[in-house]
């Protein structure tokens, strides 16, 4: 795909790649040549504390079953805290030089709001070529962008956003105002947003809900809504992020056209793409917020790792994602050095095809009683259930997961951390932890529960970008060998593998990487019925719970319920076990400063912050 402009190279396979990067910095970079002694990366600032939330209205009834047996002392009710946005200063500068950047995969570039979905909403998050109302700094903090701030009111229900004056789209296409904003949310509602269920009920026509003026969006959410899961939604960057793009460039070339030459608000603005081989972008100069210190910005579409260590050897690449292997290859280069944000992505065994029937929801495709750890009811006191259960567990006994963290990422992680979305509220969970590993007990419970010889089951990365994604889960297919189980193996592109997942149709287990949350219940979109992208669960019990956990603005009541749903998942060995945390970990090149303190971490599976890197001094 051409978009405009003319490229400084051509790519004919990615076989080729490096030597047509050589080319181009030796044609066309002008990058300092200087090359001082690595400094280094900046100390990373404590998460901030969740603020305290008022009191709800007494939350809806719902099914009950056993109580669980893990509590802890609630904390007091008091307003919430609104943060007002920080003022990002302006650099005025002449953007010069190329930028170049090794990603494992990227697909085809179209990125529209009515037509979002992944890898495409991930990768552009990271770049960014657009910008969310919200973001959330190094610090956790939540802090404005296109939205300069954002009012509650008491009720939870009336959402009203102030928007940043004088944002300007990209090619021409004029200011950036409240109509914007409506038609991008919208857009979302009906696309393959991971979280389209939860923006369509947020963001519907309701009464109350107006755009008084160019730079004011007022929003009737219908039923409350906690803040610190709502502001999640309307934050770049990561796999669920939402940007804004220009109303008026839609409307007159139509959403095909847009969708691969779009006009949006971020210091990138698309250029040029070629399907498997790169992104272009170039640098928008006297951008409202940072304007970028190099002229352009290219992503590479590098899968294997050792092509992308050649190219930041011989300075092709600049940066690029990395195995923690690599790490000490990457400290022995003369100049370059890695930075590092602690405990920045989780890695989760999603187990899929445990869709039980839910009042009101198609009956599942990949819903199938026959697999062995499907149960053939959702009645978790039957014996069907207590059998899948067991195969389920032993599944997760067999994952050696301290091996891994030795193995793998050499003491950069741990395993602290049994079920995602609760890295940082452990006391909810006190008391229960992933099995210990037990290979020889894992092949007893599946002996018992009627497979002595094991069974199949399909095993597939999620190649989102992290370190290791790949590697960690050729390891448990190793693992799962050895107690028996046919692993079918499966390395797939991440385009490919999704449709399967929303569809409902994968049936197997996922390595998969993600960001730990500020509050469990804001995980939890994926999960529900309602949303496109699903983890491999949907169960009546939890799902009334997640629903009245994301509206239980009360923060003890909020604890209560995502107590319950931790112990039900954890207890049930259902999906998403963290088999462990690891940093996050970036190298930075010859001709780059670091630049940890403008890295946004709300998702650190991809590099982020390309717009702060400056040259080397």
């Amino acid at each position: 795909m051409k978009l405009h402009g003319s490229a400084p190279w051509n790519l004919v396979a990615i076989i080729s790649v490096l030597l047509a990067l050589a080319l181009v910095l030796a044609c066309g970079t002008s990058a300092p040549e200087a090359q001082p002694e690595a400094a280094k990366p900046a100390a990373q600032p404590e998460a901030q504390p969740e603020a305290a939330e008022p009191a709800a209205p007494e939350p809806t009834a719902i099914k009950e079953l056993p109580a669980p047996q893990v509590q802890r002392e609630a904390p007091k009710a008091a307003p919430t805290a609104v943060p007002q946005a920080a003022a990002e200063p302006v650099m005025a500068m002449k953007p010069e030089g190329t930028l170049n950047v090794g990603l494992k995969e990227m697909g085809p570039f179209f990125i529209h709001p009515a037509v979002m979905t992944n890898p495409q909403i991930f990768v552009q998050g990271t770049a960014p070529i657009g910008e969310g109302l919200l973001l959330q700094d190094i610090n956790r903090t939540i802090r404005g962008q296109l939205a300069e701030s954002w009012s509650i009111s008491d009720d939870f229900k009336t959402w009203t956003f102030k928007l940043t004056k004088g944002v300007q789209f990209q090619k021409g296409y004029g200011e950036m105002t409240s109509e914007d904003v409506v038609y991008s949310m919208k857009g979302y509602a009906t696309s393959k947003h991971p979280r389209a269920g939860q923006l369509a009920r947020f963001w519907e026509d309701r009464e109350g809900s107006s755009t008084p003026d160019d730079y004011t969006v007022v929003v009737n959410s219908g039923d409350p809504v906690v803040e610190l899961i709502a502001v999640g939604w309307h934050m770049n960057v990561g796999g669920a992020s939402t940007f804004i793009v220009s109303k008026k460039q839609s409307e007159e070339i139509g959403i095909e056209a847009a969708k691969e030459n779009i006009a949006t608000t971020g210091p990138w603005e698309i250029v040029e793409a070629k399907t498997a081989e790169f992104w272009r972008m170039e640098a928008v100069e006297d951008h409202w917020r940072q304007t970028p210190a190099f002229a352009e910005l290219v992503y590479w579409e590098i899968p294997e790792e050792s092509s992308r260590i050649a190219g930041f050897q011989t300075g092709a690449l600049d940066t690029f994602l990395m195995s923690f292997d690599t790490i000490p290859l990457v400290e022995s280069i003369e100049g370059a050095q890695t930075m590092s944000v602690p405990n920045g992505v989780l890695m989760r065994n999603r187990l899929y095809g445990n869709w039980y029937p839910i009042e009101g929801v198609e009956t599942r495709p990949g819903y199938d009683p026959e697999l062995p750890w499907v149960s053939a009811s959702g009645d978790v006191t039957t014996p069907e259930w207590a059998s899948a259960r067991n195969v389920r567990k032993a599944l997760f006994m067999a994952i050696d997961r301290e091996g891994l963290v030795e193995s793998i990422l050499g003491g950069r992680g741990h395993t602290r951390t049994p079920l995602s979305g609760y890295t940082d509220f452990p006391d909810l969970l006190e008391g229960l932890d992933w099995p210990d590993f037990d290979p020889e007990g894992a092949m007893a419970l599946l002996a018992a529960e009627g497979y002595p010889d094991g069974f199949s089951i399909t095993l597939t990365p999620s190649i989102r970008g992290a370190a290791a994604e790949v590697e960690s889960c050729e390891i448990i297919a190793q693992m799962w060998n050895d107690i028996g189980l046919d692993v079918n193996f499966q390395r797939i592109p991440y385009g490919t593998l999704r449709p399967q997942l929303v569809g409902r149709t994968y049936q197997g287990m996922t390595c998969h990487a993600g960001a730990p949350s500020r509050v469990p219940a804001q995980g939890y979109g994926s999960y529900l019925s309602e949303n496109p992208f699903n983890r491999g669960l949907e169960h009546i019990y939890s799902e009334e719970r997640m629903i009245a956990a994301q509206s239980a603005v009360d923060p003890a009541e909020r604890t209560r319920l995502e107590t319950e749903v931790g112990v039900f998942l954890l207890e049930n060995y259902l999906t998403d076990l963290v088999y462990y945390t690891m940093d996050a970990v970036w190298p930075v090149g010859p001709r780059l400063e670091p630049w940890t303190e403008h890295v946004r971490t709300s998702d650190l599976r991809q590099i982020n912050g390309y717009e702060y890197i400056q040259h080397r001094k």
